[in-house]
């Protein structure tokens, strides 16, 4: 190679590290979740200040990030807004999830269950047999229930009220729940971040599910892991944070940040 090739290959090494630099400084001011001063900018994306500066600037005059005048702080700018949203647009939930749950049935073994809220309640939108096949009424299409099944408590506990409050007032008239009966449901699936049930839809048949949620953190999915109750349970645990860990991974793909 002569002197002069080197030269333009070692150009072109360089910008393209400072392209990757300049998406790394993006990204710590993106994970800081507010705007940041070039102190906390610095810190989170390991560079010196004066580096992080010059960065930033550049950053800003692309519009990809812009600076308060009064307090100096630094925040995403409307090229990032524009080209976030330009990517969720082009995002397929269902085809990021159904990617992620067929692995999953693939590596587990596990059946499992996908299911949206619509109009008349969470409702089956895809059906992932495993091995061994479980075979319920249940298939792509049928609603199941807010208050009993497991699909339903994630929903009930990650979408907001004024969606699933009309549909629950019908499910609470019959059932003779109580509202305080439910804050429980919620406040426990919320803190774990999963909701189980056991034989409450279909006798002896064990249910476990976990949200996916859009940007907003609204859960527009839920992907619940079904087992019957006679089935060896060892290792549940483990092949559960699998699915959690899956659901998670599909919830960042569609802009979740948590």
């Amino acid at each position: 190679m002569t002197e002069k090739a080197e030269g333009e290959a070692d150009r072109r090494r360089r910008g393209i590290q400072s392209v990757e630099i300049g998406f790394a400084v993006l990204e710590a001011l993106a994970a800081l979740g507010e705007a940041s001063t070039l102190g906390a900018i610095a810190q989170a994306s390991g560079l010196s200040g004066s580096q992080t500066h010059r960065y930033l600037a550049s950053l800003t005059a692309a519009g990809m990030t812009q600076q308060d005048r009064t307090s100096g702080r630094y925040d995403l700018g409307p090229a990032a807004l524009k080209l976030g949203l330009s990517a969720l647009a082009r995002t397929d939930a269902f085809r990021v999830a159904d990617t992620a749950i067929e692995a999953f049935v693939r590596e587990t073994g596990r059946t499992v269950q996908v299911a949206a809220l619509g109009p008349q309640g969470p409702t089956v939108v895809r059906w992932h047999m495993g091995r061994p096949a479980v075979m319920t009424s249940f298939g792509v299409g049928a609603v199941l229930p807010l208050l009993y099944s497991a699909t339903g408590h994630v929903f009930l506990s990650f979408v907001p009220e004024v969606e699933t409050d009309p549909l629950l007032e019908r499910e609470l008239y019959d059932s003779g729940m109580t509202r305080s009966e439910v804050d429980v449901i919620k406040a426990r699936v919320r803190a774990e971040g999963r909701a189980c049930v056991e034989g409450t839809v279909i006798p002896g048949l064990r249910a476990a599910a976990f949200p996916i949620f859009d940007f907003q953190g609204r859960a527009i999915l839920s992907a619940t892991a079904l087992m019957p109750g006679a089935f060896k349970s060892d290792g549940s645990g483990a092949v559960l944070e699998k699915l959690a860990t899956a659901c998670r991974d599909v919830s960042r793909k569609l802009g979740w940040s948590n």
